[in-house]
C-alpha cells in the first residue's frame, strides 16, 4: 500500500471518528432539549395557580341575566358559591313539573354554599306573573342570551362550581330532591374545600 492510500484511509477514519463525535453531540443536545421541553410541559402547577378569580368573571359572566326590574345581575357577586341555574319557561310543562323538586333541593341545601337561580327568556312581566302565584319561592331572573349559552331545549340546568367552572349541564327534567341528585350537588359544593 502506498503512502497516499494510507493517508486517504487515515483521513477517512478520522472523518468517521469526527462524524461519530458530532453525531453523539447532536444526539446529546437533542436528548437535553427533549428533557427540558418535557419537564416544562409537565410543570403545569404554576399555570393552575394562575387561574384566579378573574377566570370566574370570564366563565360565569358569559350568562347575561337581569332581575325582574330589568337590572343586570353580576354573577361574580356569588364568587365562592356553587351556582345552580335552571332555564325554564312559563309555558313549559316539564319545567313547571320539575319545580317542586328544585324547591325540595333548595330546602335540603339551604345551609350549603349554593345559590339557585331560575332563568327564563320570557318578558319580566310574564315571569313576574308566574312568580306572583306564590307556588314556588325562587330567585327568578331573565336570561338575555340563551342562544349564545347554547340552551336549546327546556328545562336545562347548568351548575357552576365555586371557581366559576361549568361542571354540570343537562337538558331535561330531573327530580332534584332525590338523594343521588342531592349527593351530586353536595359533591360539587364540597369540591376543593
Amino acid at each position: 500500500m502506498n503512502i497516499s492510500h494510507r493517508i486517504k484511509i487515515k483521513l477517512i477514519c478520522d472523518f468517521y471518528k469526527m462524524t461519530s463525535i458530532i453525531k453523539k453531540e447532536i444526539i446529546r443536545c437533542c436528548v437535553i432539549t427533549i428533557l427540558l421541553i418535557g419537564i416544562s410541559a409537565c410543570d403545569n402547577k404554576p399555570k393552575e395557580k394562575q387561574k384566579s378569580v378573574s377566570k370566574l368573571a370570564r366563565e360565569v359572566d358569559k350568562i347575561k341575566l337581569r332581575d325582574l326590574k330589568g337590572q343586570p345581575i353580576e354573577l361574580n357577586q356569588y364568587q365562592g358559591k356553587t351556582i345552580f341555574i335552571n332555564f325554564w319557561a312559563t309555558w313549559c310543562k316539564p319545567c313547571v313539573q320539575e319545580m317542586p323538586s328544585i324547591v325540595g333541593a333548595q330546602n335540603i341545601l339551604e345551609k350549603e354554599n349554593i345559590i339557585f337561580l331560575l332563568a327564563s327568556d320570557e318578558s319580566e312581566q310574564q315571569i313576574e306573573e308566574f312568580s306572583s302565584t306564590g307556588k314556588f319561592k325562587f330567585n327568578y331572573v331573565k336570561i338575555e342570551n340563551s342562544e349564545e349559552m347554547n340552551v336549546q331545549a327546556l328545562p336545562t340546568t347548568f351548575i357552576y362550581n365555586k371557581k366559576g367552572y361549568l361542571v354540570f349541564s343537562e337538558t331535561g327534567a330531573r327530580k332534584w330532591d332525590e338523594k343521588k341528585n342531592i349527593d351530586m350537588i353536595l359533591k360539587i359544593i364540597k369540591e376543593n374545600d
